[in-house]
Order: structure tokens, then C-alpha cells, then sequence
């Protein structure tokens, strides 16, 4: 395969094609700013400190909401990453707000790592130990170290690195426990939420270490993250990646596979961090497989997940086939930039044809042009649900900046001008 990044395909683009590219460009510069605009007018707790925990689907603040770890951290991780793509000091101050916050309210000072919730006035009140949240601290800690410069933020992120190294990381069987009490002690119910198996290791919580432990180590170089971070690749690649490029989601503690649901969101998400990360750590024989990997599940992807009018639908059961069919917000932004990384990789046009097909679902259907911001999912029929959240504990906005973002990057490579 020809791969762009590698200056393989040096021709330029034709003048449509340019005029294609540039309208793209300006269309994700414009939503990121909407993005960030939104967050900053609708979520800021003037009262008790730090973002309030949820605004409902119709944007009304709901008082007295818990405020999750994983809202707050993506909130730090997304505008830090704004920061640092934009490059200028716009958003140091919300920034040092939520960093602050997280520091104050959410580090476990006593046992280490970060509580799982907090009430209104920031103190805790689900204190157990997700997995999931600490590789969320780490990757929101490192962004913004990126940003700020503030060694306290780096610093942190290293010491919730070097706890899951000693506490999480399974080093019989390989992987990363999901859950613990607050003590770090084992815990029986490690599910991430209800609608979750019960399941000791999963595919989501390893991507997340895996994008956090790359986004450490752009910033730390540091060799034992590097290792980890290697190791985490072969493993995701070894025990999640099934031989149809479908990712499995739930394992046992021994690595026995307990659903057979698939999520078509985190296969094409995984297939371009898992190429983001060998990227980062510079290793030849790791870039090639994971970017042909991610042609595969990009190529499976497109045959099984796009419904007639080019929204992702959510997931698959394998075993009945019966498919979920609501379009929830992230699934199409993952998309956008999972078939963008392929045909950055390939040079070939059907996979920008069809991100570009998915992002116009967005504009159309997913974009809430009346409250602002994305729904968070809609129906088979393009009709939104009027019981989620436009800001909560899962509804947050690093899903759907990380797409602009990541759109103006690829699209703004040397090779393409």
C-alpha cells in the first residue's frame, strides 16, 4: 500500500479536489469553535467551582448534578489539545479552571489516583477506582502538559501511570484490571456502567490506556512508558482484534471472551489510534502492521456499519445479527477520522469519500442547531432522543473536537499542497 505520510504519493491534488479539501477544512475549523464556544457559555459552575455535571437535551442546567471524572478530564484534554492546535495561549485559563479542579477535587491524596464522582459541591461521591478514569487523568494531564508546560500536571500523569503499572497491570495474563475500590483493593462489580458485562478486562478501557499512554510519552519520552505502550499494541492487535477486524469487548480475567457484541464505534476508532501510537513511538515493524490492519477494519467497517444515509449505526450482535440502529454522536466522529487515517495511509479516494458522507449525517442530522452542540443519538430515522444529556458524565467533548481537529491535520499535510 502507498502510503501519503510517507511521501509515496507526491502528487498534488486537482484544482476540485483542493476545493474539496478546503471546504472541509473550513467547515471542522468552524464546528470546533462551536464546540468550544458552547462548553465555554453553558458549562462553567460560577457558584461551587470547577463545570457543572449536566445540562439536559434541551440545554437546560439541571442544579445540583454529580460531576463525573470522565466529563472533567475530557473538558481539560479538549481544550488543551485547542490550545495546542491553534497555538497561542487562548485557553490557558479555562485550562488552569479545570486542571485546578481536578486537582482539588477529584485526586485521591490518601490512596492515589482520581475518584470516579463528585457531588455538586466537589466532594466525593463514588470514590472506587476505574481503570477507565486514571487512563483518562493521565491523557487530559499529558495534553495539557503539552500546552502549559506545568511540570505538576506531568508530573501527576506519571504517578497515575506508574499506580496502574503496579496495581492494574495484570503481569501473569497480560492486560489491565478494570476496576478497584478505592483502596485499590479488588472490587466485585467493575462494570464502567450499567449497560456493561461484568467483565475483569475490556476493550474499551485498554484503547483509553492506549491513547493516554501515547500522549504520555509525545511528552515524557520516557523509556518505561514507551515499553508499556509497545506492549499495550501487541496485545490489543493479539487479544481483542478478531480475524473478521471486528475488536471483541469483554473478556474474563484468563482472556475468555464473553459477549459477542460488537461496537462499531470502537472498531474504527481503534484502528487509527492503534497507527497514532506506533507513530509515536517510531517503530517500523508496529506502523506496518497496525496501518494494515486498519485498511481491514476500515474495509469491514464500510461493508457493516454505514446505514443508507451514511450514519454509523452503534453495534452488532454476531450471534443473533440483530443490529442497534441508533446513531449515537461519537461512532460518526471516530469514523470521520478512522477512514481519513486509512486514506491518508492508502492515497485511495473511497475512504475520504465516505468521511465525507459521514460528516454531512453530522451536519445534518446529528448537529442540534437549535440548542447547540451535538444530540447524543438519534433513531434509524434521524430523530434525536429527548432523554439524553447534551452535557453529563458520558456527554462530553472530546469525541467530537478530536475530529476537527484531527480532519484539519490530515488534511493540511505538506504532501497535499
Amino acid at each position: 500500500m502507498m502510503s501519503k505520510k510517507s511521501g509515496n504519493n507526491n502528487q498534488k491534488p486537482s484544482k476540485d479536489a483542493q476545493i474539496k479539501y478546503d471546504t472541509f477544512i473550513k467547515q471542522s475549523t468552524k464546528e470546533l469553535e462551536n464546540i468550544l464556544n458552547f462548553l465555554q457559555l453553558n458549562t462553567i459552575d460560577s457558584s461551587y467551582g470547577g463545570f457543572y455535571g449536566r445540562r439536559d437535551h434541551f440545554n437546560k442546567l439541571i442544579p445540583k448534578a454529580e460531576k463525573g471524572i470522565i466529563l472533567n478530564t475530557r473538558i481539560l484534554w479538549s481544550f488543551s489539545a485547542a490550545g495546542n492546535f491553534y497555538g497561542n495561549t487562548q485557553y490557558l485559563e479555562i485550562c488552569k479552571r479545570a486542571f485546578s479542579y481536578l486537582k482539588d477535587k477529584f485526586k485521591d491524596e490518601e490512596y492515589g489516583g482520581v475518584y470516579w464522582m463528585v457531588d455538586y459541591k466537589g466532594f466525593p461521591s463514588v470514590t472506587r477506582k476505574q481503570t477507565y478514569a486514571q487512563a483518562f487523568a493521565i491523557y487530559s494531564l499529558s495534553e495539557y502538559y503539552k500546552y502549559s508546560l506545568n511540570r505538576v500536571a506531568l508530573d501527576w500523569a506519571m504517578e497515575i501511570f506508574y499506580q496502574l503499572e503496579k496495581v492494574a497491570l495484570d503481569v501473569n495474563l497480560g492486560g489491565y484490571i478494570e476496576s478497584f475500590k478505592r483502596d485499590w483493593q479488588p472490587i466485585e462489580d467493575m462494570r464502567l456502567s450499567e449497560k456493561d458485562l461484568n467483565a475483569s478486562k475490556t476493550m474499551n478501557t485498554h484503547l483509553h490506556i492506549l491513547e493516554a499512554y501515547t500522549t504520555l510519552f509525545e511528552v515524557c519520552g520516557n523509556e518505561k512508558v514507551g515499553i508499556a505502550l509497545e506492549h499495550l499494541i501487541h496485545l490489543i492487535l493479539k487479544r481483542f482484534l478478531t480475524e473478521d477486524f471486528h475488536f471483541r469487548l469483554f473478556f474474563s480475567n484468563d482472556w475468555n471472551s464473553l459477549s459477542t457484541e460488537v461496537s462499531y464505534g470502537h472498531d474504527i476508532e481503534a484502528a487509527w489510534l492503534l497507527v497514532n501510537a506506533a507513530r509515536k513511538l517510531g517503530n517500523k515493524d508496529l506502523i506496518l502492521s497496525t496501518e494494515t490492519n486498519a485498511i481491514s477494519i476500515a474495509d469491514s467497517f464500510l461493508m457493516q456499519a454505514l446505514d443508507k444515509d451514511f450514519g454509523v449505526y452503534n453495534n452488532i450482535d454476531l450471534h443473533s445479527m440483530k443490529i442497534d440502529t441508533d446513531k449515537h454522536w461519537w461512532p460518526q466522529a471516530e469514523a470521520v477520522v478512522g477512514l481519513m487515517y486509512v486514506w491518508e495511509i492508502t492515497g485511495l479516494n473511497k475512504y475520504l469519500n465516505n468521511a465525507l458522507k459521514i460528516w454531512n449525517f453530522i451536519d445534518q442530522v446529528i448537529l442540534d442547531k437549535i440548542n447547540g452542540e451535538w444530540f447524543f443519538r438519534v433513531n434509524k430515522d434521524g430523530v434525536p432522543y429527548r432523554n439524553e444529556n447534551k452535557v453529563g458524565p458520558w456527554k462530553c467533548p472530546y469525541h467530537n473536537s478530536r475530529a476537527c481537529m484531527e480532519i484539519v491535520g490530515l488534511l493540511k499535510q505538506p504532501d497535499l499542497n
